[in-house]
C-alpha cells in the first residue's frame, strides 16, 4: 500500500486550492453566508468544469473513476476553506446511491448532478447518529402499485434545495435488522413531503424532512436489500468528512502559529513563551496523528482492506484530535477566537459538526471497544 499522494493527486489538490484561494477566501465565504444563499453557484460550476463533481464515479457513468485517495486530495482543501457547497451530500452520498441503479431516470439525474445542473440530497439520518443502516426506521410499505413512505429524516444537507431526495427506508423487518432496507428516489415537491429548512452551526443549509403517505412507483426504488450498499457509501463519506476535518485542522495550525509568531506581549512574540510553544507543539502532533490516520485508512480503502473498525478508529480519532486542536487555537487567540469576525471559531464549528455526523467520537470508540471485546471473547 502507498501512503503518500501521487504527483497527479498533488496537482489535483493544488488546482482546487488555487481556485478556492482566488475565489473562496474567508471574506468571500462570509459574504456568501450573509447573503442567505445556500452555496455559490459559480464555485459549484467551477468544480463541475474541473471534473471534481464527476471524480468518484465510473467512466461509463460519465465520471472519472477516481479513487478514495483522489477524493481525500480534494476534500482537504474543502475543509481548509470551509466550503458550504453540498459535495458530500449530493456527490458522495446521494450521487453514489444513484450510481447503484441502472434505471434510466436515475442515470439521467446522475448525469445532471455530475454536470452541476442539479443537486441531490441524502435523507438518511433519523436523529440518533444513524451510522448503522440497520437503525433506519422510516417505513416503506409495499403495495400493488408501489410503495408508501411514512416517517421523518433529519439533518438532510441541502435538502431544501435538492432537485431529488435519495431516501433510505425499511420495506420490511424491524429496527436493528440488516435485511429489508431499500433506497428510494423521491421528488421533494411531491405531495406528503414536508421540508423544514435551517442553517447548521457551520453555515451549511440543511432540513428536517417528514414523509406522510408519500406514494412512490415501483421504479423509484434504486436499491433493494441495501444494508451493505449503504454501509459502503457511508464509509466513503466518513473518510471524506474526516479529510475535510483534517484540512480544517491544518488551517487552524497555520493560523495559530502565524498569530503566535506576530502577537507580542512584554516585548516578545507569545510563541516564545513556554506554555504557548508547548501548546503549538501539541497541536502539531495532533494534526500529524490525524492526517497520518487519514492517509492510512484511505490506503486501506483503496486496497479493499478497510474494515468497519478501521473507519471507526479514523472517525473517533479525527473527532477527538480535531476538538483538541480547535480548543487550543481558540485558547491561544483569546476572546477574539470566538468571534465571527475571524475564522478560528468557524473552523471549530465545522470540526464539531463533522464529529456529530454519522456517529461522534464516543460512539465510534465504543464500537471499536465492542468489536475488540467480541473478538477476544
Amino acid at each position: 500500500m502507498n501512503f503518500s499522494q501521487t504527483d497527479e493527486q498533488k496537482m489535483l489538490q493544488e488546482s482546487v486550492t488555487r481556485l478556492l484561494d482566488r475565489s473562496y477566501d474567508f471574506e468571500a465565504r462570509q459574504k456568501l453566508l450573509d447573503s442567505g444563499r445556500p452555496w455559490s453557484s459559480d464555485i459549484w460550476q467551477a468544480l463541475a468544469k474541473m471534473g471534481i463533481l464527476g471524480l468518484p464515479f465510473a467512466e461509463e457513468l460519465g465520471g472519472f473513476g477516481g479513487s478514495m485517495a483522489d477524493i481525500v486530495a480534494v476534500a482537504e482543501p474543502f475543509g481548509a476553506h470551509l466550503l458550504i457547497e453540498p459535495y458530500v451530500s449530493s456527490i458522495l452520498l446521494a450521487g453514489q446511491c444513484l450510481a447503484l441503479s441502472d434505471h434510466p431516470s436515475a442515470q439521467a439525474l446522475l448525469a445532471n448532478v455530475i454536470a452541476g445542473d442539479q443537486t441531490a440530497a441524502f435523507a438518511h439520518e433519523e436523529g440518533k447518529g444513524t451510522v448503522n443502516p440497520a437503525l433506519v426506521s422510516l417505513a416503506a410499505s409495499e403495495g400493488q402499485n408501489g410503495f408508501t413512505l411514512n416517517g421523518e429524516k433529519r439533518l438532510v444537507l441541502g435538502g431544501a434545495q435538492a432537485d431529488v431526495l435519495v431516501v433510505s427506508a425499511r420495506a420490511r423487518g424491524g429496527v436493528g435488522d440488516t435485511e429489508g432496507l431499500s433506497v428510494f428516489m423521491v421528488n421533494p415537491k411531491q405531495e406528503g413531503v414536508s421540508i423544514t429548512p435551517f442553517v447548521t452551526i457551520d453555515g451549511r443549509h440543511a432540513a428536517h424532512i417528514a414523509f406522510s403517505e408519500v406514494h412512490l412507483p415501483l421504479e423509484s426504488r434504486l436499491v433493494t436489500e441495501a444494508h451493505d450498499a449503504l454501509e459502503e457509501v457511508i464509509s466513503k463519506a466518513i473518510v471524506a468528512l474526516c479529510a475535510e476535518a483534517v484540512g480544517a485542522m491544518g488551517a487552524l495550525l497555520r493560523l495559530t502559529s502565524d498569530y503566535a509568531s506576530t502577537r507580542k506581549q512584554f516585548g516578545a512574540p507569545i510563541a516564545t513563551f513556554q506554555t504557548i510553544s508547548h501548546r503549538l507543539a501539541d497541536m502539531k502532533i495532533a494534526y500529524v496523528k490525524a492526517r497520518s490516520n487519514l492517509l492510512y485508512t484511505t490506503a486501506l480503502m483503496d486496497a479493499g482492506r478497510a474494515s468497519a473498525q478501521d473507519i471507526s478508529v479514523l472517525k473517533g480519532q479525527t473527532g477527538t484530535l480535531g476538538r483538541q486542536i480547535g480548543e487550543a487555537a481558540i485558547q491561544t487567540h483569546g476572546g477574539v477566537g470566538m468571534t465571527d469576525e475571524i475564522s478560528i471559531g468557524h473552523f471549530q464549528k465545522r470540526i464539531l459538526t463533522i464529529n456529530a455526523m454519522f456517529g461522534d467520537s464516543e460512539y465510534h470508540f465504543r464500537s471499536v471497544g465492542q468489536s475488540l471485546a467480541a473478538a477476544n471473547a
